[in-house]
């Protein structure tokens, strides 16, 4: 292994880390290879063949408000009006989604020789579309109006309920840890509209345009509390994201077009850094022929089943042609950031092995290069401004 940091300063490096997250992947995505995979296969390079960046502090802190930036922008940006107006298919989804996650954990279990927690740990990495990652990538992926709606909607209610059991499975088996635990989440859901009531009658006309600082400074503090709870940052940022939206009305600038804009940009900057730090965590060992194997045999069962599951039930239910509802299937693909999050609270927490770790990392990377191939060589059956008309139970009022 090089070890470059002996005739290379550490500003230097910084530097030249800064050039390649910015401009490499911009130029790859030509070839259709997402930013995020870009950034994931430069940390790879770094920590494996440089052995570089591995303990930064400094990357360690960027990558920490790049994954908060992506679940607050991905709280910010769901819609509510549109996911009451869709509530009963919706349902159907989750319902469907329960289903599936407890099949999977039963399976994980028996094959694979797992407990209970990390069974089911492995049942979200596998099933759990990466919301801020998918959100983040529509612009570029040849969707109309009506698709983009649908794949928000999917995608946002599925990671509700995906974080709600991310954080359940993550508790200790104790029941007085789980109540205090669960106490405390709660305790911060009630809590954070005063903060935000105390912020827009005390602070803010004094202090104008401070709203963004305050919805991301709050979205950290959050995601650290969630972070020591044993449920990862995930939970804390997407909650404040979703309290914001709720004081759209009475605070109109917290969650306006502009300050969720204004999100999407913070995110775009730092999250970079989060898949580098990922990559720059991966170690040779993971990706033994064993763990290639596994990872693609999960590509091979679990892409094709995610969106026949999709697809079938939108036939079923909104009478849409297979090819429609496939592609909505394909879109909520991606697992990335799930996935990533997951396979690294496995190998701390559970001790899982480098085949099964690494297999997860190689599904995660596989999947996420499918929407861009396969919604561009399948076009949409739909115009952006024309959709087909929806079950009464669910059309708009």
């Amino acid at each position: 292994m090089l070890h470059w940091s002996n005739f290379v300063s550490p500003e230097l490096q910084y530097v030249l880390l800064l050039f390649l997250l910015f401009v490499l992947p911009c130029g790859l995505q030509r070839f259709r290879l997402p930013s995020a995979i870009s950034c994931i296969g430069l940390g790879a390079v770094a920590g494996m063949g440089f052995g570089v960046f591995r303990q930064d502090a400094v990357i360690n802190l960027l990558s920490t408000f790049g994954v908060v930036s992506l679940f607050l922008f991905a709280g910010l940006d769901v819609e509510f009006k549109n996911i009451r107006r869709n509530a009963p298919f919706l349902v159907q989804h989750l319902v469907i989604l329960a289903a599936l996650l407890a099949l999977v954990s039963l399976v994980a279990k028996a094959a694979l020789g797992l407990a209970v927690q990390p069974a089911l740990l492995v049942a979200l990495a596998l099933t759990t579309p990466s919301t801020g990652f998918i959100l983040d990538s529509l612009r570029s992926l040849k969707v109309s109006a009506h698709e983009r709606s649908w794949i928000k909607s999917k995608a946002v209610a599925t990671e509700l309920v995906a974080l709600a059991v991310l954080f359940v499975a993550l508790q200790p088996m104790t029941g007085r840890q789980v109540l205090t635990s669960t106490l405390i989440l709660v305790l911060m859901i009630v809590f954070l509209p005063l903060v935000f009531r105390l912020f827009a009658a005390v602070i803010l006309p004094h202090a104008p345009k401070s709203e963004f600082a305050f919805l991301l400074m709050v979205a950290i503090l959050c995601a650290l509390v969630t972070r020591q709870l044993g449920a990862y940052y995930l939970v804390g940022a997407f909650v404040v994201g979703l309290t914001a939206q709720r004081f759209r009305e009475q605070m109109p600038a917290i969650a306006s077009e502009r300050m969720v804009h204004a999100v999407e940009v913070f995110a775009s900057f730092f999250v970079p850094f989060y898949f580098f730090h990922a990559g720059v965590q991966l170690q040779r060992e993971d990706f033994t022929f064993w763990a290639l194997l596994f990872g693609l045999g999960l590509v091979v069962v679990f892409v094709p089943l995610r969106v026949a599951v999709v697809a079938v039930h939108r036939r079923v239910a909104l009478g849409e042609s297979f090819k429609s509802g496939a592609r909505i299937g394909f879109s909520i693909v991606p697992t990335l950031v799930f996935t990533l999050v997951i396979a690294e609270i496995l190998r701390e927490r559970f001790g899982l092995s480098p085949v099964l770790f690494g297999g997860l990392v190689v599904y995660a990377l596989v999947n996420t290069l499918v929407p861009g191939f396969v919604l561009r060589a399948f076009p949409s059956e739909i115009g952006p401004l024309k959709a087909p008309p929806l079950p009464k139970a669910i059309r708009s009022e």
